[in-house]
């Protein structure tokens, strides 16, 4: 991604979307039950999601972007919320995740799924990366009915193109598209939602003694 197109897309992140991610973290905490052990953010951007889950939590959190650009402001942001203890930055692709296997508790993602160019291999690597007990939440949710509102009217304004690419995102056709991609990645067990408070798939990995997470 080039600096400016950075730039642009992390102002309407930080000018926009920025009250979302608070309220999507806190879901993420109380339907997961995860508050220590690794986090990683996928496609993590200026690191918005992965901040938000380091305020609630003791988690070490991992922002994986495939942009250097990104990942600038990403530190920008570590710096800004004095985060440089838990939260570090990780260049890297989705579909090569540059982590050991069973290293990671959680991994969350707003926003990148929509891009990635092998959804199957991508999920493969999620699936690798992730520990036993671990869980996934990887979507585009806005937080709640509300919020989603809030977000749209000022994307209007922004960017007419937004709300018809929204909607294509979240169509029958490409929900089927990711529930291929996830069999094809041998995910037998996932949840896909699909309501006003936005897009999220996710999933588990059983621990150890059969018992996936909450």
């Amino acid at each position: 991604m080039e600096k400016t197109d950075a730039a642009q897309f992390v102002r309407t992140a930080r000018e926009v979307f920025a009250p979302l991610y608070p309220v999507v973290a806190e879901r993420i905490k109380e339907e997961t039950g995860i508050t220590r052990g690794r986090c990683l953010d996928l496609g993590s951007g200026p690191g918005l999601l992965g901040l938000a889950m380091a305020e609630i939590t003791e988690l070490e959190v991992l922002l994986l972007d495939i942009s250097p650009e990104m990942l600038v402001f990403a530190e920008e942001g570590i710096a800004e919320r004095e985060r440089g203890s838990r939260v570090s930055t990780l260049l890297g692709d989705v579909h090569r995740i540059p982590l050991e296997s069973g290293s990671v508790d959680l991994v969350v993602s707003r926003g990148s799924v929509f891009f990635w160019e092998e959804p199957a291999r991508a999920f493969r690597e999620v699936w690798r990366v992730l520990a036993p007990g671990g869980y996934v939440w990887i979507g585009g949710g806005f937080g709640n009915g509300d919020m989603k509102r809030k977000i749209t009217a000022q994307m209007r304004e922004r960017d007419p193109r937004w709300e018809p690419q929204v909607r294509e995102r979240t169509s029958d056709f490409r929900l089927k598209a990711f529930r291929d991609a996830l069999a094809e990645a041998g995910i037998e067990k996932f949840l896909i939602d699909n309501d006003d408070r936005g897009f999220w798939i996710r999933f588990a990995k059983e621990s150890l003694e059969g018992r996936p997470c909450r």
